[in-house]
């Protein structure tokens, strides 16, 4: 599968903590199918590690008292820091509700990139990660596509280059990702992030591969797509270009190299507990109970900390799988239906659920 998870980081992300997104959710989306459950009804939940989801909760909990210093969640926070036992916390203070119809859920999967590349250009190292210029950052979006971009030569030349990769495909894949470690030719470690995009909207090139007959939907991977531009780079090029949107980037500098990248909320994200939501229909910050199905199902307290612009959906979900080739190659396989829970804080949950 092709998943397009476009993290709101640096300036990009503003509105996200100025409350926006944290003002969306169930009690306020209209027209939406919303069901409070009971904890019995959540496969799983007794065997689950809630201490590790509390500790996820608790370091999301700055931002989310600072963008609702006047709701339930800032109390909720203040709780957290002094509860002893996790698994009662959640059931006292959250009630679990069921947002849309669990029969169109689609999880699927994402991570950090591992990536050699060169902070000059040399003849190996010459495919250019860009920062975003400044017309894009002030002026009307969109802007200029990837196939314009590209061959144009609109940034070449501005000093706008933070890195240079060996593989066009490895650059196109960093910016569906949206962040990634650069191991530099010199020794060292470069952290880059989600800075911003063209503004067009993003198109799978892996869908189009399906649409042209040269795979079936169930075919489709990263690793299946990267392999078939390498093998056909001309038509590989042109493909790429199918997609419009463009990603450029910023150096990610006030985050320890063993921490996860910076989520939508400006937290970093911990592997397997981390999930990326619409904000339209979860409030980011909340604890999100999954139910996974496929050939690794799991059943785990997550908590959504993250957007991106294909997550979209009352019953949508992206999982952080963590960083490098293992965590992408999970990352890719995963495609699933299952379940997905949200717990509310106990007013909010009576509030989303019309039938009480």
């Amino acid at each position: 599968m092709i998943w397009n998870a476009l993290r709101a980081s640096g300036w990009a992300a503003m509105a996200v903590i100025a409350g926006l997104a944290f003002g969306a959710g169930p009690v306020s989306a209209s027209g939406q199918r919303v069901n409070m459950i009971d904890f019995s009804d959540l496969q799983g939940w007794d065997s689950d590690d809630h201490q590790a989801a509390l500790r996820v909760f608790q370091a999301s909990c700055p931002v989310i008292s600072k963008a609702r210093p006047d709701e339930d969640w800032s109390t909720l926070c203040a709780l957290a820091d002094t509860a002893t036992d996790a698994r009662s916390f959640f059931e006292r203070f959250f009630r679990p509700v069921v947002v849309g119809n669990p029969s169109e859920a689609l999880f699927t999967g994402y991570y950090e990139p591992e990536l050699l590349a060169s902070s000059t250009r040399t003849g190996q190292y010459n495919v250019p990660l860009y920062a975003v210029p400044p017309e894009v950052r002030s002026g009307p979006l969109p802007w200029a596509t990837r196939a314009e971009i590209e061959t144009g030569n609109l940034l070449e030349g501005r000093g706008l280059e933070i890195a240079w990769l060996k593989d066009p495909v490895e650059a196109f894949f960093l910016q569906v990702q949206g962040s990634g470690r650069l191991k530099l030719t010199d020794g060292s470690v470069l952290r880059v992030g989600f800075g911003g995009k063209n503004g067009h909207e993003y198109r799978s090139v892996g869908k189009e591969l399906v649409r042209r007959g040269v795979y079936e939907p169930h075919q489709v991977s990263a690793q299946m797509i990267k392999n078939w531009v390498r093998r056909n780079p001309e038509e590989g090029r042109l493909l790429l270009h199918h997609n419009p949107s463009f990603v450029f980037f910023r150096e990610v500098k006030n985050v320890a190299l063993q921490d996860g990248p910076l989520g939508a909320i400006q937290v970093p994200l911990t592997e397997g507990r981390s999930l990326a939501v619409d904000p339209a229909h979860v409030p980011l910050g909340a604890p999100v109970w999954l139910e996974k199905a496929g050939a690794n199902p799991f059943n785990r307290l997550m908590v959504a900390q993250d957007t991106g612009s294909a997550i979209k959906g009352q019953q949508r979900a992206d999982v952080f799988f963590g960083s490098g080739d293992a965590a992408g190659r999970q990352a890719g396989r995963t495609k699933d239906g299952g379940r997905m829970v949200v717990l509310l804080p106990i007013e909010s949950a009576f509030a989303a659920d019309p039938g009480l």
